[in-house]
């Protein structure tokens, strides 16, 4: 790479961390390894080169390279890559939102009438949070999972209407908890009229977006109230390393057979749909998860960070420039 190639790298990769992530050139100093001078002098130079207009134009050449690689590895037909070496998982989750909702932005933006099927997650969420208002009515916003608490309550899991807001389109919402009491009860849910309409339009879906979580006793299901301690330890037991919409993934990316499967009302999801689906995740503890996903091709396109697509890749900090 030339010099002058490499500076703009690093003038984008402060940019990055300064407009998006909101660290202090300090910070900025200590993640790069440089003098604080140094740090302000990359982030004005960032600005004097037309990088920064509202979004930052210019691409970091590594972080280009390693989506073309995922694309190529696993086969997607979409992968962004944000800048993450030497940060925390907060400022690592801000960047992919800020660039997963760019991606939102070119299917919403079309003229023609879409449905579009949003899954949970807080990473997709914060992505929809961070979309501008397009005016879009013609669009269907359509959820793939129960937004429904136990005691009747919605929940933060209720993201698609955050995209509708956004959108000013419909929103079909899954009228049904996320885990059903019993099998039996699952198929009073199921078997409602307004229910076989919702996934009836969600199989029609133009584009889904969906969260990745992990499978952990820190998993946002157990902390957010959805599966119990002793669910999570059957998961963990059973191979589960992964979870979109209440679906559970083992690390070879297959279907982990358990007693919630039962219980679950999202809509189906399968692998190798011929229709965009498009993941939103990154940071550490999400790797082995994303890893699985990427493995059984429950996805068609990722959006994640540096660091994560290196671990994919089986890549050294050494052998990825």
């Amino acid at each position: 790479m030339a010099r002058n190639d490499r500076k703009l790298d690093q003038a984008a990769r402060a940019a990055w961390m300064y407009y998006v992530a909101g660290k202090t050139q300090h910070e900025i100093a200590d993640i790069l390894g440089t003098s604080r001078q140094v740090a302000q002098r990359l982030v004005a130079l960032a600005a004097e080169n037309g990088l920064v207009n509202v979004n930052i134009t210019h691409p970091i050449a590594r972080c280009m390279a390693l989506a073309g690689k995922l694309q190529e590895r696993f086969g997607l037909s979409l992968c962004q890559v944000v800048p993450s070496q030497g940060m925390d998982n907060a400022s690592i989750n801000q960047m992919i939102a800020v660039t997963g909702a760019e991606v939102m932005s070119q299917f919403i933006r079309q003229e023609e009438p879409q449905i579009i099927a949003v899954g949970s997650g807080r990473t997709l969420r914060a992505a929809i949070e961070e979309l501008t208002e397009i005016e879009r009515p013609q669009h269907s916003c359509v959820s793939l999972i129960g937004a429904i608490a136990a005691d009747g309550s919605c929940t933060r899991y209720d993201v698609p209407l955050w995209m509708a807001e956004k959108t000013q389109g419909r929103y079909f919402i899954l009228p049904a908890p996320l885990f059903a009491d019993s099998a039996q009860d699952r198929a009073l849910w199921c078997n409602h009229r307004i229910y076989r309409t919702v996934t009836e339009k969600a199989s029609q879906a133009d584009v889904t977006f969906v969260g990745i979580g992990q499978i952990d006793q820190h998993c946002p299901l157990y902390a957010d109230g959805f599966i119990t301690r002793d669910e999570v330890n059957a998961l963990v037991n059973e191979g589960a390393v992964a979870e979109m919409i209440g679906h559970f993934i083992n690390r070879q990316g297959a279907r982990v057979n358990s007693e919630l499967d039962n219980r679950l009302t999202s809509v189906k999801l399968t692998a190798q749909s011929q229709t965009p689906i498009i993941a939103f995740a990154g940071g550490k503890d999400k790797y082995q998860a994303i890893e699985a996903v990427l493995a059984g091709k429950w996805i068609s396109g990722l959006v994640t960070d540096e660091e994560t697509a290196m671990m994919l890749l089986n890549l050294s900090d050494s052998t990825s420039h």
